[in-house]
């Protein structure tokens, strides 16, 4: 099952980016201020206010592009990138 995201809407459309983050972490709120920065558009999913067989669903999500389930977790294009944390080079590399 797939978990509903939300979606943050920006002028650069070039890659399908979805990212996992807790609604209390720094670094989550990091990536997606540097998202919005960079005027992409992105999907999240913020894990933590998520209830009953939605959180088990969306931690599975996540185990499929991250073992450890680390958060924020960013997929771009559908897994062809993961970046796990808060990695504002390799962000910014993977979305040119």
């Amino acid at each position: 099952m797939t978990v509903k995201c939300a979606t943050v809407s920006g002028k650069n459309k070039k890659h399908h980016v979805k990212i996992y983050t807790l609604s209390t972490c720094g670094w989550c709120k990091k990536t997606k201020e540097l998202l919005k920065a960079l005027d992409v558009e992105y999907e999240y999913i913020d894990v933590d206010k998520l209830t009953g067989n939605d959180i088990n669903d969306a931690y599975e999500e996540v185990k499929k592009y991250n073992e450890f389930r680390t958060f924020p977790t960013i997929v771009i294009d559908n897994g062809k990138h993961v970046i796990f944390g808060f990695k504002d080079k390799e962000i910014k590399e993977k979305l040119r």
